[in-house]
C-alpha cells in the first residue's frame, strides 16, 4: 500500500487544485472584467454569431495590460484591456480582434478551456508524484527531471490545442465572410504587440507554435478547403 501512497496523494492534490483553480479563475474574472460594448467590434461578432447560428456572442474586457485573449473554463470569452487599447490606437484592426475572438471560441467549442484547467492540475500532480518517486532513486536531480518532463508534456498539449483552435477560427472566419487574412496578419504583429522573445526558446518548449508554422498550417487548410489565400 505504501508504494501507491505518492500516486494517491497526487490524485487528491489534483482534484483539490482543479477545484481551487476553477474557483480562483472565475472570481478573478468576475472582479476584473466588464462586457465589451464597441459598435465596430459588435458588427464583427454579430457576423461570427450568424455563422454559428447564435443570437449573439458576448465578449468581455479583462482589465489587465498584457495583450492577450482568453477563453474561461465556463465558456466566457475575454480580450484584455491592453489588446483593446491596441485596437483603439489603430495598431490592430477590428477584423484582427475578431480573429482572436474566433480563436478563443474554438478553445471553448473544442473543450480546451475546461481541459486545460484539468490538465494544469493533473500536470502539477504528475510533477509532485514523479518528484517524490524519482527523488528516492536520484537524490538531488529527481525534482529537476520531474519538472522537465511535466513542462514538456504541458508544452506539447498546449501547442496541439493552439493548432486546433486556429483551424476552427479559420473555418469560422471564412464562413462569416471575414476570411483568414486578419488571422495571418495578426500573427505577424504578435511579437511586437506582446514584446515576446519566444524566438530564443526551442520550439518544443514553447506553449504556442512558432508563428510561421501557424500561418503555414492555416494555408494548408485553405488549400484543402479550396479557399483562396488572403
Amino acid at each position: 500500500m505504501l508504494k501507491f501512497t505518492p500516486i494517491l496523494l497526487a490524485i487528491i492534490y489534483a482534484v483539490v487544485m482543479y477545484r481551487f483553480s476553477a474557483w480562483r479563475t472565475a472570481k478573478e474574472l468576475d472582479e476584473r472584467s466588464t462586457e465589451l460594448a464597441d459598435p465596430e467590434l459588435k458588427r464583427l461578432t454579430d457576423r461570427l454569431a450568424a455563422a454559428l447560428d447564435l443570437p449573439r456572442i458576448r465578449v468581455h474586457i479583462y482589465e489587465i495590460d498584457p495583450v492577450n485573449g482568453l477563453a474561461a473554463p465556463d465558456g466566457r470569452i475575454f480580450i484584455t484591456r491592453g489588446f483593446y487599447r491596441k485596437f483603439k490606437q489603430g495598431e490592430v484592426t477590428g477584423e484582427e480582434i475578431a480573429s482572436v475572438i474566433a480563436h478563443e471560441l474554438g478553445h471553448v467549442a473544442l473543450g480546451h478551456s475546461r481541459r486545460r484547467m484539468i490538465d494544469f492540475s493533473g500536470q502539477n500532480a504528475l510533477r509532485t508524484a514523479l518528484a517524490m518517486v524519482l527523488s528516492r532513486f536520484l537524490p538531488g536531480i529527481g525534482i529537476w527531471i520531474a519538472n522537465t518532463l511535466a513542462t514538456l508534456l504541458a508544452a506539447t498539449l498546449s501547442r496541439g490545442d493552439e493548432y486546433e483552435a486556429d483551424e476552427y477560427a479559420s473555418a469560422l472566419l471564412t464562413k462569416a465572410g471575414i476570411g483568414t487574412g486578419p488571422q495571418k496578419s495578426l500573427f505577424g504583429k504578435l511579437e511586437a504587440l506582446t514584446n515576446a522573445r519566444g524566438g530564443a526558446m526551442p520550439a518544443w518548449l514553447m506553449s504556442h507554435p512558432k508563428t510561421p508554422d501557424r500561418i503555414a498550417a492555416i494555408e494548408r487548410n485553405e488549400a484543402r478547403w479550396n479557399v483562396p489565400q488572403t
